[in-house]
């Protein structure tokens, strides 16, 4: 059934949203006890361009272009700070890999209204996915409280700084210059873009925008020109951070954390209600009223890898799946405080829904997240993801990488150890690639002991053999969320 909502709607709790959330107000915490804090440490400023040093390996020949990366760097002013790791300013960092072998950094402030506010203040006090909103402080629609920190996409010869409960953010691909909110319809203004749109080979992206039981389905052609908008209706009102889809369908994960109330903080107006399992819902993207709901067990998430459909109808995809929700709740916003609030780690998983309306799901042994994989396999079978893990009790963060390869069960990892916190690593095919995994991966790692930000390329069938170049910044860049690579 296919249903209509008002942009009053939509925006009236957007902004509930955005305003809420999740954070006592506490006093900083010494975080010089804590080593692993350099990765959620403040930038008092843009980063001007320089070049990377070399300190490991060779260059790969034929790997040019630029890794972009966004991700929170800026939680504190004048003894007040965000009340949650995801609320930071965001800073788009700009990677640079030349045809010569060379390397070179830049980064960016996302100049938006939040950060300007709180910069007229002196002090954070915008309401976020866990601050709450200080005094003074002017609200008048989502993008008042967009920090733009979560992910970037490049769409339309735009580099687009996405959050998950407001517009994208236009900047510059070459000087990271901000360019103000991306409005793809005038009656569309601040409606929330999730900051995990999906890629179609073709460039086609499909993204979703969230309104308690409803979602409005954004559809972008290759050139970034909006081809269709439409609402539908979700069977609940859950917290989403991602969602998937196959070549004919969006895949819609409805973990039981529910919400079944407008309050303030935002997450308390969330109920965990395990014994009401997982809801998948699966949309037809030719026909959003064609729609089919399949029942697993409780699991909270944040991330999801591309889903497939086989030749039976089945659709797999695989995810990094977590037993409660407490790292939302307690985990990240301990990050700020320099707390390391132990939470159970996310597991891989592959999730499969059989055509009969059966759901299953089979584990692997491995603590991941940030599922990724080649973009040219998006919607289609595959056997390899990507990912970050070997996540430690006594630490926060991640510590290594690997390739999980679903047809063996096995994971080509390497440990890069606990003196480094690892961010995501993304897939980048070589020219004329002739398999799945015949490529690099690419990513960043925080050196704890050089408080440098250091980025690395492995070779993606030898993950294992550990970095084929290693390059270091002069400066330490707190750990970001999400990435793209842009090819050259």
């Amino acid at each position: 059934m296919t249903i209509t909502l008002s942009r009053r709607q939509i925006l009236s709790a957007g902004t509930v949203a955005g305003a809420a959330l999740f954070c006592p107000k506490l006093a900083l915490a010494d975080t010089a006890a804590a080593d692993w804090t350099l990765g959620i440490a403040d930038v008092e400023a843009d980063i001007a361009p320089r070049a990377l040093r070399r300190v490991a390996g060779r260059a790969p020949a034929g790997l040019v272009g630029t890794l972009y990366r966004n991700g929170p760097a800026k939680f504190r002013r004048n003894g007040t700070s965000s009340g949650h790791w995801f609320d930071g300013d965001g800073l788009m960092r700009a990677f640079r890999l030349n045809d010569d072998g060379s390397a070179g950094l830049t980064a960016r402030f996302a100049d938006t209204p939040k950060r300007r506010q709180e910069a007229r203040l002196g002090r954070i006090a915008v309401p976020g996915f866990g601050t709450r909103s200080g005094v003074g402080v002017a609200v008048n629609g989502p993008d008042d409280t967009n920090p733009a920190n979560t992910s970037v996409i490049l769409s339309g010869g735009e580099l687009l700084a996405l959050w998950e409960a407001g517009s994208p953010l236009r900047m510059d691909p070459d000087t990271l210059e901000t360019r103000g909110f991306k409005t793809y319809r005038p009656d569309l203004a601040q409606m929330p873009f999730l900051a995990h749109p999906r890629i179609e080979p073709d460039g086609r992206i499909w993204n979703l925008s969230l309104s308690g039981s409803t979602a409005l389905v954004w559809r972008l052609g290759a050139d970034g020109a909006l081809e269709a908008v439409e609402t539908i209706a979700l069977p609940r009102a859950s917290y989403m951070h991602d969602f998937t889809a196959t070549a004919r369908h969006l895949v819609i994960v409805l973990q039981p954390w529910i919400q079944d109330k407008f309050s303030l903080p935002f997450i308390d107006s969330l109920s965990w209600r395990p014994e009401e399992g997982t809801q998948v819902l699966v949309v037809d993207k030719d026909d959003l009223t064609k729609r089919r709901l399949f029942e697993l067990p409780a699991f909270s998430f944040f991330h999801l890898a591309d889903a497939w459909e086989e030749k039976d109808g089945t659709i797999r995809f695989d995810g990094c799946l977590e037993p409660t929700p407490m790292f939302a709740i307690t985990g990240a916003p301990g990050y700020v405080r320099g707390e390391h609030i132990h939470a159970p780690a996310p597991m891989l998983n592959m999730i499969a829904l059989h055509p009969g309306g059966q759901a299953t799901l089979t584990a692997t042994s491995i603590s991941a997240e940030f599922p990724r994989n080649s973009a040219n396999h998006a919607g289609v079978r595959r056997r390899h993801t990507v990912h970050v893990g070997l996540y430690r009790d006594d630490r926060p963060l991640a510590q290594g990488v690997g390739i999980w390869d679903w047809a063996r069960g096995r994971d080509d990892a390497f440990d890069f150890g606990p003196r480094h916190l690892v961010e995501e690593f993304l897939f980048v095919p070589r020219a004329g690639a002739s398999s799945e995994m015949d490529g690099w991966i690419v990513g960043n790692t925080v050196n704890i002991d050089a408080r440098a930000t250091e980025l690395h390329v492995f070779d993606a069938r030898h993950v294992s053999r550990g970095p084929v170049c290693t390059w270091r910044a002069d400066v330490a860049l707190p750990i970001g969320f999400h990435g793209t690579f842009v090819q050259v």
